[in-house]
């Protein structure tokens, strides 16, 4: 039994608080496979989505896909993208209180800006080995940019892995995934 400034807590309220905690990781997890999905049947398909939420409320503050393309920045991930538009929403650089959720495990670029953000928690859902068999990779895990940094950012994840991998291997993604490759795309603009 551990005893709190809030009273006694014993193994049972943990547990529910824990499953709690677990089952609105699937919900939110959910709701950005199917906004990411929605982009596969667009121009300019993505399997990469993000979204920011309170993590004490669970309340939705903001996602965003990615935009390098879009864009024409390399930056332009979507975790990067949805920190950018959390902050200035905020109007606040830090986003302690919030959590991050994305359908790939964050590079190291995404992670370190999630650590330099102030983020709670980041929850992936694709790995960086899986997002590889399609598009280059810096292969260093969220979790060792993490545990390099003398800012706390637990990463928790694969979550939901098939379904946020299935994005990846939608008709339409694979064809976009060809063009990136060949650069197909970019010449097709050029004439």
């Amino acid at each position: 039994m551990l005893i709190s400034s809030m009273g006694v807590t014993n193994a049972s309220t943990r547990s529910r608080t824990a499953a709690a905690k677990a089952e609105l990781d699937l919900k939110h997890m959910r709701e950005l496979a199917a906004f990411t999905a929605r982009s596969l049947k667009t121009e300019r398909p993505v399997p990469f989505g993000s979204s920011i939420v309170h993590t004490k409320t669970g309340e939705l503050l903001l996602r965003a896909l990615n935009a390098v393309a879009k864009e024409s920045d390399p930056s332009s991930h979507a975790e990067v993208r949805a920190i950018r538009l959390a902050t200035k929403r905020l109007k606040n650089p830090s986003l302690a209180g919030y959590t991050l959720y994305t359908t790939c495990e964050p590079c190291p670029m995404c992670m370190s800006t999630a650590l330099w953000a102030g983020l709670d928690r980041v929850v992936f859902g694709a790995t960086i080995e899986d997002a590889n068999h399609h598009c280059r990779q810096i292969h260093i895990h969220a979790t060792e940019v993490a545990e390099r940094s003398d800012m706390p950012c637990p990463v928790d994840g694969p979550l939901l892995r098939d379904e946020c991998y299935a994005l990846f291997t939608h008709p339409n993604m694979l064809k976009a995934f060809k063009e990136w490759s060949t650069g197909k795309r970019k010449a097709t603009r050029a004439k």
